[in-house]
């Protein structure tokens, strides 16, 4: 099985006068390099296992097959995500904030395409926004915030309840697609959102709305 210069999957053949061609190829440009550095990443970063109960470790026991499936189905257009597994972490004011843990090849898929959004979105956010970008911390945030008491002496804090769990699919869409030409791109957000949630409990919900906390690009 040839390859072709992007890293995308073909078969050919041979015509009568002799010319090879292509018979099939695959639809989406997603190449092997891209999911291989996505996978170092994420590797990177370690977490848990989703509901597969798949570990980075066990992820690595075939990691050549497990990439190399991955690749194929992104670049073919086939890939679907899993549930998200969901895990309550206590709060400090007695509440829970819900996260989703996504299985390890869906959190490779995520990064698939975070690394292809992240360099169209970065420069089109505010220079006072620190949470999970690239180069900015909680520490970059504190130093600003202790820059500026030295000339006001009020503070304004502000909670969006709820933001991440009421987030609307059709217009966090239109606004990927305003970013961005890349339609599978579009397609696998689109069904990361539409993936079900698996409770604590061993629940499967379903959602319409919302994007689980603690995916690689929520």
């Amino acid at each position: 099985m040839p390859h072709c210069a992007d890293g995308a999957a073909a078969t050919t053949g041979d015509n009568a006068d002799g010319r090879t061609a292509v018979k099939s190829a695959k639809p989406f440009p997603v190449s092997k390099r891209q999911v291989w550095e996505a996978y170092k990443r994420v590797k990177a970063n370690r977490g848990a296992a989703g509901i597969d109960g798949q570990t980075l470790a066990g992820f690595d026991e075939n990691v050549t097959d497990n990439l190399y499936k991955l690749w194929n189905r992104m670049a073919s257009g086939s890939y679907m995500p899993q549930a998200v597994r969901r895990v309550d972490i206590p709060k400090a004011d007695g509440g829970v904030r819900p996260l989703g843990i996504p299985a390890v090849s869906d959190r490779i898929a995520q990064m698939v395409v975070k690394q292809i959004l992240e360099p169209v979105l970065e420069p089109l956010f505010h220079a006072d926004s620190y949470g999970y970008r690239p180069g900015k911390s909680a520490h970059q945030a504190i130093a600003q915030a202790r820059k500026r008491c030295w000339k006001f002496d009020w503070v304004v804090e502000v909670d969006i309840k709820g933001f991440f769990d009421d987030i609307d699919h059709d217009l966090l869409l239109k606004t990927v697609q305003h970013h961005t030409q890349a339609r599978w791109v579009v397609m696998y957000i689109e069904r990361r959102l539409k993936a079900p949630v698996q409770m604590p409990d061993g629940a499967m919900l379903a959602r319409g709305r919302g994007t689980p906390q603690g995916g690689v690009i929520s």
